[in-house]
């Protein structure tokens, strides 16, 4: 029986990029990733050749609270940011696959509009780039699946590329699968001040130029247990070192109070190391009915201990047609350098007012659906060749967000998958 657990070699290729962007602008800092984009479909074994597959995403996520970091915590948070995503994989022979993921970020945001106390300005909206390239290859003894990419972003105050190396290997019965994936990121970022604290006043920018390098190890263990029970087990740490602080969150103390101009720049140390590990558990209920799963804990030399917890429950209400509602809950300590509103002293070695790094809990819940005929929902000419590209599925999702310190958010998200010859 082959694990049904996806191979982490060949997603490291598409799908790290893709979640790591929650460790840089404009959240840095958040742990329970809940505005990062929608997770990357996962690419197939090289070993499946012949057909070069193409997914199209579309996520759309607002969100509204009043602990804005911009302004010391307590001001607006609002924020809408559209990701439209294309990754590709094609074959090159029965046992190499390449891929490509190549999207735009475009958000807005009411918060970062606070940088200069003009409403409206320049601050109050941006784009990402970003082109993610990958190489994977099944070698000879059909169990072993070798990978490597690279990519890079840019947007307008930040710039990021990075490297990755993957491995994964599986049993003769396909039952048991290791796998092993590394990535660096190489982030050069520019200092944006808020405009009262900006060296001579005004100028755009205040202190020129700082760096960030991240380096993640993600090790997965996947074993099926049962006929209808599987279980994965998996850990990524990270290691942060560089700029970990965003110049334009202001903090405020309550020695001087909050008149314009008292304010100083969050400061954070510049060394960072996180410790999460998941438990995922799959069981199939029926033949038409599965229970996902999902737990994590996470600790960091910042203070704050997290727990995790996910529950999907996909069921087949057709052989084509699938629905599949989740729960997810989140809660976390503060990290050691946080403090609310005027709540910091000026004799303090690192302070912020960032509330992705508060106490909180949080409730996420949500509905997807996907609809994938065997023979594909249609059938189309491209335009640039003799063949015909299949519309193979079609997969939509909803989620509400909401945040014990006020903050909500949605949600919505579409992946759109076709086959090429």
């Amino acid at each position: 029986m082959r694990v049904f657990y996806v191979s982490l070699t060949v997603v490291s290729l598409t799908l790290l990029p893709t979640l790591l962007w929650a460790q840089a602008t404009p959240t840095p800092n958040r742990v329970d990733g809940y505005g990062a984009p929608s997770p990357a479909p996962s690419p197939p074994n090289p070993s499946n050749h012949g057909e070069t597959e193409v997914n199209i995403l579309m996520s759309y996520y607002e969100q509204d609270g009043n602990h804005g970091a911009v302004q010391g915590g307590i001001g607006t948070q609002k924020l809408t940011d559209l990701t439209p995503t294309i990754i590709l994989n094609v074959p090159l022979d029965s046992a190499t696959r390449v891929s490509a993921n190549l999207g735009v970020d475009y958000y807005a945001s009411a918060s970062t509009d606070r940088i200069d106390q003009v409403l409206s300005s320049p601050s109050s909206h941006d784009a990402r780039y970003h082109l993610d390239l990958g190489y994977s290859r099944q070698l000879a003894d059909k169990r072993t699946i070798v990978g490597f990419g690279g990519g890079a972003s840019k947007e307008y105050d930040y710039r990021s590329v990075n490297i990755t190396g993957s491995w994964a290997h599986s049993s003769r019965n396909g039952n048991r699968e290791l796998s092993v994936a590394a990535q660096a990121f190489f982030d050069r970022a520019t200092l944006i001040r808020p405009a009262e604290l900006r060296v001579g006043g005004g100028q755009e920018h205040g202190s020129g130029f700082d760096s960030r390098q991240s380096y993640n190890l993600n090790i997965v263990y996947s074993q099926v247990l049962t006929r209808r029970l599987q279980l994965a087990v998996s850990t990524e740490l990270v290691a942060q070192r560089g700029l970990l602080s965003t110049p334009f969150h202001r903090v405020y103390f309550r020695e001087t109070g909050g008149a314009l101009g008292t304010a100083r720049t969050e400061l954070l140390p510049r060394q960072r190391y996180k410790y999460p590990v998941g438990l995922r558990l799959t069981y199939y209920a029926t033949d038409l009915v599965q229970v996902r799963g999902f737990y994590r804990f996470y600790n960091d030399n910042f203070g704050i201990t997290a727990h995790t917890l996910e529950v999907e429950t996909p069921v087949k209400l057709t052989p084509f047609f699938v629905l599949y509602p989740f729960y997810r809950f989140h809660t976390q300590t503060a990290a050691k350098y946080f403090a609310p509103y005027l709540a910091h002293s000026i004799t303090d070695t690192y302070y912020t007012s960032d509330y992705d790094l508060a106490d909180f809990s949080a409730n996420k819940v949500g509905l997807g659906l996907r609809y994938s005929p065997v023979y594909g929902i249609g059938r189309f000419k491209t335009p640039f060749g003799r063949g015909v590209t299949k519309f193979k599925a079609l997969d939509l999702r909803y989620a509400y967000y909401r945040q014990t310190t006020g903050l909500t958010a949605n949600i919505i998200s579409a992946d759109l998958s076709f086959t090429m010859p």
